[in-house]
């Protein structure tokens, strides 16, 4: 959870454009737009470095500190990625008042060892790594973690199953998405002679056969 907001120095920028996004990241700088409130959308630089650093620890509220501005609590909503998609070229802020509810996806977090994979040929599914959700701005959870110790083969694991942190915080998901699941591998051996050939048994089975013409 947020307590204190990290401070986020930015400088406004009067180009905007992929070209002149290019030349602010080969100089250190990350392009990002603060908009929200009712206020013209601003175009500001960040310092890469500084900004990426917040990013990858988790951090999603920022106290944004213009240049020769006031400074603004903001959210952080949007990354976009350069092609590869590893690279952060651009950023979106949106201001926020401390206590504003807003929505959020949220990472979940599967820990412990779930009962049936002590059993042999079983596999967790992790079909969702996220759920959404809505909360105030100082109770951002940077992820949720979910124990899973107790789900057995055949057991499914749902978004409305997962406690959430705070009695304030609304699911937005459906509580009917299926987060994990243990299930069991099925893997069909090939049965062969003494020769080592494969058997018919274990042919491939034939969908569609030519029938001999008379």
């Amino acid at each position: 959870m947020h307590e204190e907001t990290a401070i986020l120095k930015a400088k406004l920028r009067e180009h905007t454009g992929s070209r002149y996004s290019k030349r602010i990241r080969e100089q250190g700088g990350l392009p990002a737009i603060v908009y929200g409130h009712k206020k013209t959308p601003v175009a500001v630089t960040l310092d890469a470095k500084e900004a990426i650093t917040m990013i990858h620890k988790g951090e999603k509220v920022y106290t944004l500190d213009i240049e020769g501005g006031k400074p603004e609590t903001v959210l952080l909503r949007e990354l976009q990625f350069d092609y590869l998609g590893s690279n952060i070229v651009h950023c979106d802020l949106s201001r926020v008042d401390l206590t504003d509810r807003v929505r959020i996806s949220v990472a979940i977090h599967l820990v412990g060892e779930a009962v049936g994979l002590k059993k042999t040929g079983t596999i967790l599914m992790h079909s969702a790594t996220e759920i959404d959700l809505e909360c105030t701005v100082t109770n951002l959870p940077e992820y949720i973690e979910v124990d899973v110790s107790d789900l057995d083969v055949g057991d499914v694991l749902h978004a409305g199953d997962v406690t959430l942190p705070k009695e304030t915080m609304v699911l937005l998901s459906d509580p009917k998405a299926v987060l994990a699941s243990i299930t069991v591998r099925h893997i069909e051996e090939e049965s062969t002679d003494e020769s080592g050939d494969v058997t018919d048994a274990a042919a491939p089975e034939v969908i569609t056969e030519k029938k001999d013409e008379d």
